[in-house]
């Protein structure tokens, strides 16, 4: 399957997300987007900081300050090394890092958080399985 075939079928497809990207380890090159979803440079900068801070006493430094995607800024409930999980009002973020890939997902007002994080989740967990 093709990166573009994960982002429009197995995520935005589900209904359970509505917009997302993946991009590689790094942060640095967009894999696949849905359309009108840009996450920026800075921004995934952001991202990929998070991953590699250790947290002190289990805290990421991203859960004191947030996150921003796509322009918004999000209030981080969970930051560890495999899952970052942000909220705005009811609408939220799903990041799930895998080997290679981070997944990117934006979910709207509609969508129950646990649905949106449980469909990003096992999309990692395939792309790990798989090598990525």
């Amino acid at each position: 399957m093709s990166w573009q075939a994960y982002v429009d079928q197995s995520l935005v497809g589900t209904g359970n997300v509505d917009k997302a990207a993946i991009f590689n380890s790094d942060g640095n090159s967009v894999w696949a987007t849905s359309a009108g979803f840009t996450v920026s440079p800075q921004e995934m900068q952001e991202v990929v900081t998070a991953y590699k801070d250790p947290g002190k006493d289990g805290v990421k430094q991203v859960q004191s300050s947030g996150l921003h995607i796509a322009g918004e800024r999000f209030v981080v409930l969970k930051a560890d090394d495999r899952s970052i999980y942000g909220k705005k009002g009811r609408e939220g973020v799903c990041i799930v890092k895998t080997t290679q890939a981070i997944l990117v997902t934006h979910y709207p007002e509609s969508v129950q958080p646990g649905a949106a994080a449980n469909t990003v989740e096992q999309l990692g967990d395939y792309l790990i399985k798989v090598g990525y």
